[in-house]
């Protein structure tokens, strides 16, 4: 960051002003203005813009002054210099290749961690083509609110990339040495070619496919020993209390981790099920997660069936419309919210007059309730239920998701938090 300024330097303002300079009175005004919007996203006429000290300490009027300075971005350049902002999820050399590669070829791509944030190096094969990426790019979101994209033309004349891996890749020799990695190789990230960059310049957001979604949610590397290229989405779930299991308590568990398709449970072995989900992906969550689980005092056995699916059938209960399937909407954060079972569930969706003990006599038959939390996030009413045991606890969620308390369709995930 510049040294501290009574001139502010705001960038993004609009799409013919693009930066201004804002004298304040004094530097200690300046210093104020700085502090307060790196806690508060400054906007004008709802455009997100971003602020920082300038290079001038003083403005002129001077007629000489109004060529271009140190602040305004340099020539067009076929080199982009994109800063991210509200870098909420993990951003990869694959993600900026499916966005910026819809406005011609990208030879290079370098990323970095400066003071200034995750930046990113991108360059063009010609000069149209970047000058394309900043008209379209500049100010926009990669995910839904949140990575804007801050661009500005860079005065490098060429990239040079020594490694083709997470952080660089020079795409136009694909034989370049993919260097050690100092962390974990995330080799088991499914392919980004399921990524969808900006379908149109006018588009209010960048529309990501399930793959960018899925490698931001997990926090860049995937659970330990989930590929992310299993393909078969058939379970076999066996040693069932079949006294008291039914295919909707299985799905309540089991669409913790993805979309449910059918649940067929054998009447030829009623301590085994068939459990559909909607790809291989969430399968191998379920797989993951599940196996080992105890449920009603038995613990499960989760694998992949030799079946690609469950026939239509009236003994095949089919979810393929439910409206409680998890996955259909907020995907990001059902992904990011994946665990084993835990002692803790999380109820939402409770009326806004619920009572905590009107919450607890709704699960204490399930088990020993250690501790409870009744808060509201936005206005809506949420509780955290601490149970003795993961048991009790994943009884107690398969037994009352989607349950109705005092009118309403109450919801039940696990959290991951410890205590209360």
């Amino acid at each position: 960051m510049a040294e501290p300024s009574k001139v502010i330097h705001i960038r993004n303002v609009g799409h013919e002003i693009g930066e201004a300079l804002l004298q304040m009175q004094d530097l200690h005004n300046s210093v104020s203005a700085l502090q307060y919007y790196s806690t508060v996203q400054p906007s004008v006429r709802g455009r997100n813009v971003y602020m920082q000290f300038s290079s001038h300490q003083e403005l002129t009027t001077d007629q000489n002054s109004h060529g271009r300075n140190s602040d305004q971005e340099s020539e067009p350049n076929r080199i982009l210099l994109v800063t991210i902002h509200h870098m909420m999820y993990p951003i990869t050399v694959e993600v900026l290749h499916q966005v910026f590669k819809a406005y011609g070829y990208v030879e290079k791509i370098v990323t970095f961690q400066k003071s200034a944030g995750f930046q990113a190096l991108i360059q063009y094969q010609s000069l149209q083509e970047a000058m394309d990426a900043f008209g379209a790019l500049h100010g926009r979101n990669i995910y839904d609110g949140c990575c804007q994209l801050d661009i500005q033309y860079s005065n490098l004349s060429e990239l040079q990339v020594h490694y083709n891996n997470d952080r660089s890749r020079d795409f136009t020799n694909p034989s370049l040495p993919t260097e050690q990695r100092p962390r974990a190789s995330q080799q088991g990230y499914p392919d980004p070619g399921g990524l969808y960059a900006f379908q149109q310049p006018g588009a209010s957001y960048a529309q990501m496919g399930r793959a960018a979604m899925i490698t931001a949610a997990f926090g860049g590397t995937l659970p330990p020993g989930v590929t992310g290229t299993n393909e078969r989405c058939t379970l076999i779930v066996s040693n069932l209390n079949n006294d008291k299991i039914n295919e909707d308590k299985l799905f309540n568990l089991f669409s913790l981790y993805g979309n449910i398709v059918r649940i067929k449970i054998l009447r030829n072995k009623p301590d085994h099920a068939l459990v559909e989900m909607a790809d291989g992906f969430q399968a191998e969550l379920a797989v993951h997660y599940l196996k080992g689980a105890v449920l009603f005092a038995k613990k499960l056995e989760v694998n992949y069936s030799k079946y690609p699916n469950i026939t239509s059938a009236p003994d095949a209960h089919d979810y393929t419309t439910s409206s409680l399937n998890r996955f259909n909407s907020n995907v990001i954060k059902n992904y990011r919210h994946c665990c084993a079972p835990t002692k803790m569930i999380h109820i939402s969706a409770l009326p806004q007059e619920i009572t905590e003990d009107a919450i607890l006599n709704h699960v204490s038959e399930h088990g020993s309730v250690v501790n409870t939390k009744l808060f509201e996030v936005n206005g809506k009413r949420q509780a955290l239920i601490q149970f003795e045991s993961e048991e009790e606890a994943t009884e107690a969620l398969v037994s009352k998701h989607a349950t109705s308390l005092e009118g309403n369709t109450i919801r039940i995930s696990f959290s991951q938090m410890q205590s209360i």
